[in-house]
């Protein structure tokens, strides 16, 4: 059962990490449309760090199961 204290943590790494790959894909796209090598590097870089949020979340709550 989680904690009180835990529910801003996952919220915030939730939200972040969705709205990261949101943004990933929007920025990709523009990159991607206008030949920006920049921006589709950024654009990628956030879509990894969308992940990386979601799938840290994920497995912190899976580790606080198994004790």
């Amino acid at each position: 059962m989680a904690l009180n204290d835990d529910r801003p943590i996952s919220l915030f790494k939730k939200l972040g990490g969705l709205i990261a790959i949101i943004l990933g894909f929007l920025i990709t796209a523009s990159g991607y449309r206008y030949g920006s090598t920049e921006f589709l590097t950024i654009g990628i870089a956030f879509i990894a760090l969308g992940i990386i949020l979601l799938v840290l979340m994920i497995v912190r709550r899976n580790q606080s199961g198994h004790v």
